[in-house]
């Protein structure tokens, strides 16, 4: 399919800020986020749904559907995709017409997919592939201890998956990796690791949580930006029967031999949550030369915000509004100039940080108290 070549996104400074997948769970969020001071541009497969929140917030909407061949033109300040974009044809347009870019919705594969399209297009303008856990947060975190430590050998990430939480069809597509084993790199040695394996139990916000592996981008771009020889990334759910259930069913075998189309229903409805709201933790713990640094995250708005203000964070590392210049080309968020400088952004979101009782990023001065203000 070569239907994105028809694509045309052009840079317009005082354009709006394109998001795909707008008027989504994410992507909603994004645009509620940016609607005091930002114009934003709403695409979607049916924009009849979303006329209404675009009305709402003072945003416009049109059509995009990513599987019709369709061509799509609009010149915009940025683009953030918060869809799954499946044959590259937002970032295409994006990087052809030398416009920002954010995307935070790939999973591995895809991702490393993305690092090959962009390196072939050569992109001038900044393309963020910043789909590490929550919009590029986990990233973020790990890069303001490794600043703190000089380094980072080991970097050990633990998400809590609330099972209460709002969360869209796109967030949950990970069901359909549980039967794919991914590679990671482990002791300075790469190898491949089975999803819902090599399970501990850690502390998040003083609660224990087994948790166990799963298939995220950071545990493949973090040994590449920050040298890390471990990085694991596991998860857990705030039920613990349905950690034991999703345990027993790999045990089972069902994530292999459930893996085609006609299981996909139910293997989505396991996690896929039409909740009202929850609240989103994850744990980022970074060694160095024998010292480990500890952050917990937490988002009393739940899961969907907190990837929401991931990509908010990420739109203005990409426009150089956050105090550093604009980046030229591929990054990664964890590759940010100043990291405890987003990590403050995040928490003007209303994201609580708390370090451990070592804190001393940034100034000098205590912050983790503030941080941890919600």
């Amino acid at each position: 399919m070569t239907t994105h070549q028809i694509d045309e996104l052009s840079l317009d400074p005082s354009g709006p800020v394109l998001i795909t997948g707008g008027y989504g769970t994410v992507g909603a969020e994004i645009a509620r986020i940016l609607a005091t001071d930002t114009p934003t541009l709403l695409t979607g497969r049916n924009p009849d749904r979303g006329k209404a929140f675009a009305a709402e917030i003072g945003a416009k909407v049109r059509a995009w559907d990513l599987a019709d061949p369709g061509p799509f033109r609009a010149g915009v300040r940025a683009v953030i995709s918060s869809v799954n974009d499946p044959e590259d044809r937002v970032l295409h347009a994006a990087a052809t017409g030398g416009v920002p870019y954010v995307d935070i919705t790939r999973w591995t594969g895809r991702l490393q997919r993305a690092v090959t399209v962009a390196a072939l297009l050569r992109p001038t303008a900044p393309v963020l592939l910043s789909s590490a856990w929550m919009g590029g947060v986990s990233s973020l975190v790990a890069a303001t201890l490794a600043e703190e430590l000089g380094g980072a050998e080991r970097v050990e990430i633990a998400v809590r998956w609330d099972m209460a939480d709002r969360a869209g069809a796109d967030s949950v597509e990970f069901m359909d990796r549980l039967g794919v084993a991914f590679e990671v790199v482990d002791g300075g040695r790469r190898r491949l690791a089975s999803p819902m394996t090599e399970t501990r139990t850690v502390r998040i916000g003083g609660t224990p949580l087994r948790v166990a592996r799963i298939d995220t981008p950071e545990q493949f771009t973090l040994p590449l930006t920050l040298g890390t020889t471990t990085a694991a990334t596991r998860i857990g759910f705030s039920s613990p029967a349905a950690t034991r259930a999703l345990l027993a069913l790999r045990g089972t075998g069902f994530f292999r031999w459930a893996g085609g189309e006609r299981w996909a229903p139910v293997r989505r409805a396991l996690l896929h949550s039409p909740g009202d709201g929850g609240t989103a933790r994850l744990r980022v713990d970074v060694t160095h030369r024998g010292r480990t640094r500890t952050a917990t995250v937490t988002d009393p708005l739940g899961q969907h915000h907190l990837t929401a203000v991931g990509a908010v964070v990420g739109l203005r590392r990409v426009l150089g509004t956050d105090g550093s210049p604009a980046p030229r080309g591929l990054v990664f968020p964890e590759q940010h100039p100043d990291p405890a400088r987003a990590v403050e952004l995040l928490v003007g979101h209303g994201v609580a940080i708390a370090f451990d009782e070592d804190d001393s990023v940034g100034t000098g001065q205590d912050r983790a108290g503030t941080r941890a203000a919600a």
